[in-house]
């Protein structure tokens, strides 16, 4: 999927709010995000805009809010990171390059062309859906939005997380920003995969997306993006987006089958002592 500049900016911009840290500081115009370790995006600097006159005067304080924190000094390093060639300074001045990720996005909604309603499919006569063919879901899953996690909820969004993130992980979740919903899949009266959405004008997240072990490639998943579609939709987004790891085939095969594309890419970079 190609995005103009603009789109991307409005879409890395919309990723940083819907996932905020639990401690923040605007340093000469970055944004350097702390969580207590695991997740990546809740503890780097988010390098949207610059408006600094003398880069290494800023990277000193970038590392000064981690060093007391007692974190690593870590930045987010974007398709649109600011100021232009961040990456090679960073590199050049001994910042370990890791995780590469990828952003994915899907234009969604029904478009009027010449008066008529198109891209869309009906459903008892109103237009939910996006462009592009989608698979079924799992007839038997039954899915459940909520305005709050559930126990349950929390059990299987925790259960897909690396051990380091867990400690943390429902506190960030709890400081996702509203309108947000839930989304649980139910079978057999058992939540089996978990969900998240952020609302953000015309732009929506798709998050937390995970399955209970034994139901994984029953079609848990693709119920929830599904759902997750529907509901945006309704509530007038155009565009949705995520973010997972480059090497998560698994899943970028999943959200491939559901018309998502590669809307741009993302790593770390790391200054270890």
């Amino acid at each position: 999927m190609t995005l103009t500049p603009a789109e991307i900016a409005a879409m890395e911009q919309a990723i940083v709010r819907g996932w905020p840290a639990l401690e923040t500081a605007g340093i000469d115009g970055w944004l350097a995000r702390w969580s207590s370790g695991g997740s990546l995006r809740a503890n780097s600097v988010a390098a949207l805009a610059f408006t600094g006159t003398d880069i290494d005067l800023t990277l000193a304080k970038v590392v000064h809010f981690y060093r007391q924190h007692g974190g690593i000094p870590r930045f987010t390093i974007t398709d649109i990171a600011a100021p232009a060639g961040l990456d090679a300074l960073l590199e050049a001045r001994g910042w370990r390059r890791t995780g590469d990720n990828v952003a994915y996005a899907k234009s969604v909604g029904a478009k009027t062309v010449g008066g008529k309603t198109v891209g869309g499919k009906t459903v008892g006569g109103k237009t939910v859906g996006g462009n592009g063919a989608e698979p079924a879901a799992a007839a038997d899953v039954r899915i459940e939005l909520r305005a709050l996690p559930t126990a349950d909820w929390s059990q299987i969004y925790l259960s897909g997380l690396s051990i380091d993130r867990r400690p943390v992980a429902l506190k960030l979740v709890e400081g996702t920003p509203r309108p947000r919903v839930f989304f649980s899949g139910v079978r057999d009266r058992q939540v089996i995969a978990s969900g998240l959405s952020v609302l953000d004008g015309e732009l929506a997240s798709v998050q937390c997306i995970a399955t209970h072990a034994a139901a994984r490639r029953t079609g848990a998943a693709t119920a929830i993006v599904q759902a997750i579609e529907q509901h945006a939709v309704a509530n007038g987004v155009r565009r949705l987006y995520l973010q997972t790891e480059a090497a998560n085939t698994a899943a970028l095969r999943i959200y491939e089958r559901l018309g998502f594309r590669l809307a741009g890419r993302y790593h770390t970079r790391e200054l270890r002592p």
